[in-house]
């Protein structure tokens, strides 16, 4: 049986809608899973990181699980990313100890996935801003194995009951769909 990590890097999933459903309906339908709440464990960032690289080398399939702040990853991931992927540990002549996982991102937006074209509000696609990930898995000697990606998921709708009804129907869909990628693996 594979041994699955999944890290949640939103900075405050108290204030999540989206992330945090999809990582509810995660933990119940994955209950061998591993889940890293970030902002629950490193709410001061100070990320332990001994715990976090034993965490990683235990794990066949590491999914990273956050809203797409800026472009990006939220600020804890990033710093997360920074303390534990060190040279000797995740890459380098002797930085092994991830060779072989393999690497999925899931990962939500405020912004409607057609506003993510060119031209476009965002200007790019989506698969344009996967660059950076993709570099940091082959560093890191992971397989990349792609992304789940839901838009249209914005906070700025948490008083609209029908709105927040259909983002509770894509965030439970988005779950499944990572279910269902994490089986094929």
């Amino acid at each position: 049986m594979k041994r699955i990590l999944i890290v949640s890097g939103h900075t405050d999933l108290n204030q999540s809608f989206a992330n945090r459903i999809i990582l509810d309906k995660l933990q119940s339908i994955l209950p061998q899973a591993e889940f890293a709440l970030l902002d629950k464990l490193y709410p001061d960032f100070c990320i332990d990181v001994s715990a976090e690289q034993q965490r990683l080398t235990g794990a066949d399939v590491i999914v990273l699980q956050f809203p797409f702040f800026w472009y990006g990853m939220p600020s804890l991931m990033k710093k997360w990313m920074e303390d534990v992927f060190v040279h000797g540990f995740s890459h380098g002549s002797t930085g092994d100890k991830l060779h072989g996982k393999k690497l999925l991102l899931s990962f939500t937006s405020g912004a409607p996935e057609e506003m993510y074209k060119h031209g476009g509000l965002q200007n790019y696609t989506i698969e344009e801003f996967m660059p950076a990930f993709k570099q940091f898995a082959v560093l890191c000697g992971m397989e990349w194995q792609g992304y789940v990606y839901t838009g249209g998921l914005s906070y700025a709708n948490r008083n609209d009951e029908e709105k927040l009804e259909q983002m509770r129907i894509k965030s439970i869909t988005h779950a499944e769909t990572l279910l269902k990628q994490i089986e094929l693996l």
